[in-house]
């Protein structure tokens, strides 16, 4: 499995998923830049997303929902802030309504995905703050860790599928 190390820290308000891939850091950038591709890899794979806008330029706004068992959608937004092509992007994720409206009263995490080259393959880091320890209790108690590991989990399957 890629995923290697799930901390988490109510102190600093942070998750930190680390990961390993068989692929250069340029590969995985890719997954990323290209909405179809992201589609494959993100959400668990029990709710595979769709990405309905992806304007994957500092100041875009990427759209996104999840489709559950039962047909239920989850709808998210990133708004990227920047990127470091191969290297890594920063992003704002939010929860939204079925018209990609923020829903204010769910937690936004200001995240940082790393890409770093080890022996061909590569090691992401993927770092996510939110503004108070109850934000992070919050999502952490919706299930963010398996989600999320479940999520990065299926890059490996995807890039010998690919």
């Amino acid at each position: 499995m890629p995923v290697t190390d799930v901390t988490h820290h109510l102190d600093s308000r942070t998750l930190t998923i680390t990961a390993e891939f068989a692929a250069p850091p340029s590969r995985i950038w890719q997954i990323y830049a290209d909405p179809r591709q992201l589609e494959r890899i993100w959400g668990p794979p029990s709710h595979p997303a769709t990405f309905v806008d992806h304007d994957f330029t500092p100041g875009g706004r990427v759209t996104y929902f999840m489709t559950g068992p039962e047909g239920e959608k989850y709808a998210g937004y990133w708004i990227i802030d920047s990127l470091d092509e191969p290297h890594g992007f920063t992003f704002r994720d939010g929860f939204a309504d079925e018209d990609f409206t923020p829903v204010d009263s769910l937690p936004v995490s200001v995240n940082e995905y790393s890409f770093a080259e080890k022996d061909g393959r590569t090691v992401a880091t993927f770092l996510s703050t939110y503004e108070t320890a109850e934000a992070l209790q919050k999502v952490l108690d919706m299930g963010v860790v398996e989600g999320a590991s479940g999520a990065i989990n299926q890059i490996d399957d995807f890039l010998v599928a690919k």
